[in-house]
This record gives structure tokens, sequence and C-alpha cells, in this order.
């Protein structure tokens, strides 16, 4: 059983009951689920996944302003149920980095949020959705939520996951376009030709990081952490497909002729694409142009004026 679904059980058979009888007069503000670092809150976690980093349990996010009043508490109540009904089917690991600490327990919604994308809720301007890591705002919009009776929480996820700006979206769209077109359509042979195979390969894992990003963009999805772009690609509703060609650029031993063709398909498929959402008209292969036709359609004009790879 994964992590997500143990922690879903643990709370239901242990932690509700626990809420109700301890914190009967709060339980309602206090939401209550999984989400944020760990790959067991996107569902990807397996059995090699529990070697490091895993905790199984769930998360209680109460607002900022009610910290003082029962966090501490609500904090040792937490800890006593780990260690008197510990998760049933559940793992602990403890070996590992400290940059993929696992999150559960007592915190602030205001710090979750500050935590994954340095503010303490939905970004205010298109300057916090376009210059956060799209891998941030994944992490802030993963799991699940299993009661959130105030929707304060949920609220801000909701508002996350589709609240980006259509303006923004189109620049991380031109920006990831004419970065696919110099890295792949453009460099990757000419480093070659260069007699510079290194270079090549740094250009063909450059088109590949962007080429991910595009289909997410393009899917209006958030691409996650680079270890996981291509499992989460591969269950997008459009353009899949491309996670199996991205991935043989990387992985497939083929001739240079061979990943060119490669490159060129993807980018056919992503022109397809933003001609079908109407994002670019241009009849052009390279991406070059297509970059700046969606750029030149963006509304606000100081993001229109931004340079061309902003974003």
């Amino acid at each position: 059983m994964q992590g997500l679904e143990v922690a879903r059980r643990w709370y239901e058979t242990a932690g509700a009951p626990m809420l109700e009888r301890e914190f009967g007069d709060v339980v309602g503000r206090i939401a209550v689920g999984r989400a944020g670092h760990g790959s067991e809150c996107f569902g990807f976690d397996d059995e090699v996944s529990r070697d490091h980093d895993f905790v199984t349990g769930f998360c209680l996010w109460i607002p900022d302003e009610d910290e003082r009043d029962y966090g501490f508490r609500l904090e040792r109540a937490y800890a006593k149920l780990r260690k008197e009904f510990p998760p049933e089917g559940g793992a602990e690991t403890t070996a590992g980095s400290e940059l993929g600490e696992a999150e559960h327990g007592v915190m602030t919604i205001g710090t979750f949020y500050r935590r994954h994308l340095g503010f303490p809720g939905a970004p205010q301007d298109w300057r916090q959705w376009l210059h956060t890591p799209d891998h941030a705002f994944a992490e802030a919009v993963n799991g699940a939520v299993f009661r959130d009776d105030l929707g304060a929480f949920s609220g801000i996820r909701e508002v996350i996951r589709t609240g980006m700006p259509e303006d923004v979206r189109r620049k991380k769209i031109a920006a990831r376009a004419v970065f696919m077109a110099q890295s792949g359509q453009y460099n990757y042979p000419r480093c070659l030709k260069h007699g510079e195979p290194g270079a090549a390969a740094l250009a063909l894992d450059e088109f590949v990081r962007h080429a991910a990003q595009m289909v997410f963009l393009l899917n209006r999805r958030f691409a996650p952490y680079y270890k996981w772009v291509f499992r989460a690609m591969r269950g997008l509703p459009i353009l899949a497909e491309c996670s199996g060609e991205l991935e043989a650029l990387l992985t497939r031993p083929d001739p240079p002729e061979t990943k060119t063709d490669r490159i060129e398909a993807v980018c056919a498929k992503i022109a397809a694409e933003l001609r079908g959402q109407g994002l670019s008209a241009c009849d052009d292969a390279y991406l070059e142009p297509h970059a700046f036709e969606v750029q030149g359609s963006i509304r606000d004009r100081e993001l229109r004026t931004l340079h061309i790879m902003d974003g």
C-alpha cells in the first residue's frame, strides 16, 4: 500500500477520533492531509522510496493566528498518537538528506506555503507566478486533503492549482519554446559539427528539460522535481507520448541523426499543440518563431516586453 493511502487510513482510524475527542472545540479549524515533499505525496512511492527520508504520517495545518492557542497541545497529541497508535503498514526511515526531510505533524498554513513557495499563500502578482519554480507549485498542490472544514488551506491550494494568469502561462511557454529551439534544434547539431560531443550532450539535456516543462504548461499543470518528470508526464492527457521520446533522447545510444530526427518530431508535436490551443498560427517547424508569436499575444505590456528567455 502506498504512503498516501496508509496516511489516510491512519487518520480515519486513529487521528480523526483523537481530534474529535481532544480538540472538539477547534477541530473544524484544523485541516488534515498529506502534501509537500516526498514521493508519497505524488503517489510515486515504492519499496525503494522507503530506504531514506520516508515517514508515514499526516499533516495538521492550522491558521497562523491559532498557533498560540492550541498549536503546542496539538503537537503533543500528534506525537502521542504516533507512539501509542502507530500507522498500520507504515514505514519510517531517518537516514538521508536534510533537504528531503518528510513533512508531517503540525504546522501553520502560512508556514507550509512559505516553506514551498517563499510566501505564505497564493501568489499575489505576476512576478511571483513567473519566478517561482514550477516544482515548488507542484509540491504545494500535490497529495490530498482529508478534511478542511474551514477551507482556508484548500482555498489556497485551489488558487495555486487553477489561478495562474494566462499571460504568465504564455510567457513561460514562449521562454520554453525559444530554449527548445536554441538548445535542441540549433545548438545540438552545431556542437556535433564543432566536434564537441560534451557540449552536444549538455544541449540535449537542456532541450529535454525545457520540452518536458513545455508539455506540463500545455496541460496547465506544474512540472514536478526533475526525478519525477517522466513519471508524471506519462499520466498527462495531452502529449503524454512525448515522455518516451524525451527519455529516449537521454538513454538510448542512438546515432546523432536519429536523435536529431527525434528532436524534430517532438518539436513538431509541440508546434501542432501550440496551434491547436490558439497560441500560435505559425507553420514553421522551428520553434523560435512560435515563441515570439506567443509572447506577442500577451496582453500585459510589462510581461510582453520582458526578454523572450525570461520565465
